[in-house]
Order: structure tokens, then C-alpha cells, then sequence
């Protein structure tokens, strides 16, 4: 993605009505330059990288308090470190706070600070509120946006997600840097809101516009997906690799939506050659949350359709065992389970269950914690009992909570692999009422996605197993 304006210095934040606290020029164009790599999910060489970026903006005004904030709130928002078990993390955060209640720093950086160091403590909503208040009064304001966006996908809030989008999209004119990518921003929120046609609709306007776009992509993948339309899903994804593939941030996230439709037809050593050559070297690479969790997501669901992931999950586990102790993110450690179970590493399987029931009894504002009890811990043991065999044992724990596993956050498409264990738990139950519980999702999955392979091969599971029992 090669830069097509030229990077804001202070007067033209200034002339935004977006003004930055600092004299130095230099400084403004790296944090332009930082956000735009953040918004177009890229790291871009031709601008330095975003850490080759943040390393020059601290250099070039080390008391840059915007400088800091988004320093801080991208090792945040990418959820792979927490200020309570990462040190310089939490220095960092704290030297950020007390910096900035030394100098005359505008009402709207203020709010940003104090957001940051919100979403720091684990208080995700409270983040969300402050960044809100930014938008209210600057509607242009991108890293506000963006990172509330990303923080109401975390909490599972969809229609927040959209309706944030939606109010300040009007102000977003062609003129204005970065515009396009704001199409695909609210897109994604009105496509989980089930609004496929006016999603789909904005998307293709972004990518008119910037054909490059992963995030746009993404969306139109992602609504082919959830409306079980197969071919039309492959067929845009095939066309449009050559577009989406330089975005080395989410391209092993595409390529993974893409051998979602490769599961869904059947095609499993297709999907797993996409896995084996984009999102596992993806996954070495970057070490990403979101290759993370794509990679444990993939293995799992080949798993329950009874497909051999062979030596894989033993690929995954050094990465997922480090964050076994984070507990940032309900989903997350949910998708670490997947991988200590499938690599029969029982040590980092109780470590995770016991620090997570630890979390879930500790007293603060993360919202995560909070949630663990009702949950996080029922849902994570559901994929302990079905590990054991224990399927209706899975069933009294997912029925429960089924309604509420949005909560954890993730996509439609993510969170479908917990729809799919329970369904796969219903199936191999022995119990009469059981077997017709397996028979009522299906009809219930059909009647969400009609004409969907993986439901058809299920309900013919279904058949066969109601018909021996």
C-alpha cells in the first residue's frame, strides 16, 4: 500500500480541525503515517513500518502524548500483552498518564489518554464511552474510531459497532484522508448486524475506490460465508488474491476465510494445504492474535469433521502456551484450550483453567473477568469434555450459555465453531432427547444459512444416527 497523500504535519491536523500537541512536524507525519498502516492493516515499507514509525515519532518529540497513546493502545488492541503480567507495558501506559496531566494538551487528547488507559485496565466499555466522546465532537477523528470499532468487536457489541460507524459516516467526503476505508469499517458492522445487502453494497464502493483494501474483502468474504453462497465466496476470493494478499495483516485472515469454503464443500486437503502455506507460516511469522486464533479455529473444525490435522496442533502450542496466563480476551483463551487439548499438553490445559477461575474471582473493572464465571469457564470446559468424550456433558454446558457466547466477541463466522461443537456434541449423544435436540439445530442452521454443504452433510449425519438408535 503506497501512500497516495502526502503524510499531515501540525498545520494541516490543525487545518482538520484535529490538532496534535507538539512543535514538531516530523512527529505529526509518524503518526499519520502509523495510523494509516493501522487503518489499511499493513506494514508498509515505503512509510518504515508501524514500529519502525513509532520509533522515530517517540525520537522525534519524546513528549508526544498522542504519540504515546496510540503506541500504547496498539500493543493493547492487538491483545497479546496485558499491563498485568507485562511490566514495561504497564510503565508505559503509566509514564503515558502522568506525562500528560503535565502539559496543556487539547480536551480531545485528554479523552484519548484517559481511553488508553481505560481499555489498559481491562474496562472495555469505559473505553469505548471515551472514544465515543471524542467522535461526538470530532466525527474525523480515525484512531477514535477505529479503535472503538475494535474494541466493540471484542465485547461482542454488533450493533454498536455499526451504529458508531453509521454517525459519523456522513463527514467522511472523499477529501478527507482515508475515507474509503471507512466504507469498510461500517460494512463489516452492518453485516454482522445481518444487513448482507447494504454491507456488501458499501464494501464494493471502498473497493471501487481502493481495490487494495483487505478489510473490504474481508466483508464481502465474510457475507458470502454466512449467506452459504460457496462458489460466488471462491470465486471472489481467487479474483481479488493479487489485491488483498500484500496486506500481511490480514491476509492469513482471508486465506482463512477461504478454507472456510473449502470445509464447507468437503474439501478438506484443499483447506489444509491454504492452512499449511498462508496461515501456519503466517502464524510463525507474526505471532498475531488474530493468526492465532485463525489457525486453532481451522484445526478444530477440520477435527470435528472427523479430518486428521496430523502433527499441527504441535505447531500452534509454543505460541498459544506463552498467553496460556493472559486472560485478555474470553475468546481468545478459548481458542489456546483448542490448542492445548489437541497437542494433549494437559500441563498448559490446567494452567489455563486455573488461572482463568483465578481471574474470574478478582475484584477491578475488567469486563473480561467479569465474564469468565458465566461464560468463559463453562465454555472452555465444554471443549475439555469433548475432548474427554463426554458429549452430553457438552450439551449441559453450551445450552446454557449459547445465547451469550457473543459476548466473548469474535465474528458471525468466528463464534460458528462453538455453534458447530454443540451441534457435533447433540450428534453423538445417546439419549433420545439429545438425538432430536442435534436434529432441531440443524433445522434451526438450515432455515440461517439454506443450501449450505457442511449443514446437508450434518443433517445426513443426523438421519443415519437417528435411524441406527
Amino acid at each position: 500500500m503506497a501512500v497516495s497523500t502526502p503524510l499531515r504535519d501540525c498545520q494541516a491536523w490543525k487545518d482538520a480541525g484535529l490538532p496534535l500537541s507538539t512543535p514538531s512536524n516530523e512527529a505529526c507525519k509518524l503518526f499519520d503515517a502509523t495510523l494509516t498502516q493501522y487503518v489499511t492493516w499493513t506494514n508498509d515499507a515505503a512509510l518504515g513500518g508501524i514500529e519502525g514509525c513509532l520509533a522515530k515519532l517517540k525520537a522525534a518529540d519524546p513528549t508526544f502524548a498522542m504519540g504515546h497513546a496510540i503506541a500504547n493502545g496498539l500493543v493493547l488492541i492487538g491483545t497479546g500483552s496485558s499491563v498485568r503480567l507485562d511490566r514495561e507495558l504497564a510503565l508505559a501506559v503509566r509514564n503515558m498518564v502522568e506525562m500528560s496531566k503535565a502539559q496543556p494538551l487539547t480536551p480531545r487528547e485528554r479523552l484519548h489518554v484517559s481511553a488508553v488507559e481505560a481499555f489498559a485496565k481491562g474496562n472495555f466499555p469505559g473505553a469505548c464511552e471515551l472514544w465515543e466522546q471524542i467522535l461526538r465532537d470530532h466525527p474525523t477523528d480515525m484512531l477514535a474510531l477505529k479503535f472503538s470499532h475494535d474494541a466493540y468487536f471484542y465485547l461482542g457489541y454488533q450493533e454498536q459497532m455499526r451504529d458508531s460507524a453509521a454517525r459519523v459516516y456522513p463527514f467522511w467526503t472523499p477529501g478527507v484522508p482515508l475515507s474509503s476505508y471507512v466504507k469498510g469499517i461500517y460494512s463489516f458492522g452492518l453485516m454482522e448486524t445481518n444487513l448482507y445487502d447494504q454491507a456488501e453494497k458499501l464494501a464494493k464502493e471502498a473497493l471501487s475506490v481502493t481495490p487494495t483494501d483487505a478489510w473490504s474483502v474481508h466483508t464481502v468474504a465474510h457475507i458470502h460465508e454466512m449467506k452459504a453462497e460457496v462458489k460466488a465466496g471462491l470465486d471472489f476470493m481467487q479474483h481479488s488474491e493479487a489485491h488483498w494478499k500484500g496486506s500481511d495483516m490480514l491476509a492469513c485472515h482471508n486465506y482463512w476465510h477461504w478454507a472456510l469454503y473449502l470445509i464447507e464443500k468437503g474439501e478438506y486437503e484443499a483447506a489444509l494445504t491454504i492452512y499449511d502455506d498462508h496461515i501456519l507460516p503466517s502464524l510463525r511469522a507474526s505471532g498475531a492474535m488474530l493468526d492465532v486464533v485463525d489457525s486453532c479455529s481451522m484445526l478444530y473444525r477440520l477435527q470435528m469433521e472427523g479430518v486428521s490435522v496430523g502433527e499441527r496442533w504441535r505447531d500452534v502450542l509454543p505460541v498459544t502456551r506463552e498467553h496460556s496466563r493472559d486472560h485478555i480476551l474470553l475468546f481468545n483463551d478459548a481458542h489456546f484450550l483448542m490448542a492445548s487439548l489437541g497437542a494433549r499438553d494437559a500441563q498448559t490445559t490446567q494452567e489455563l483453567l486455573t488461572t482463568l477461575q483465578e481471574a474470574s474471582e478478582s475484584p477491578g473493572e475488567n469486563c473480561q473477568h467479569r465474564l469468565a464465571r458465566d461464560v468463559g469457564l463453562p465454555l472452555c470446559q465444554a471443549l475439555v469434555e469433548a475432548d474427554r468424550g463426554n458429549p452430553d456433558r457438552v450439551l449441559e454446558l453450551l445450552l446454557p450459555i449459547r445465547y451469550r457466547i457473543v459476548q466473548i466477541g469474535g465474528s458471525n463466522a468466528q463464534r460458528d465453531v462453538f455453534s458447530q461443537l454443540l451441534i457435533h456434541a447433540a450428534l453423538q449423544c445417546t439419549s433420545g432427547p439429545h438425538r432430536n435436540l442435534a436434529r432441531s439445530l440443524l433445522m434451526e442452521r438450515d432455515a440461517l444459512k439454506p443450501n449450505s454443504p457442511l449443514t446437508e452433510r450434518l443433517m445426513r449425519k443426523a438421519a443415519a444416527v437417528h435411524l441406527l438408535q
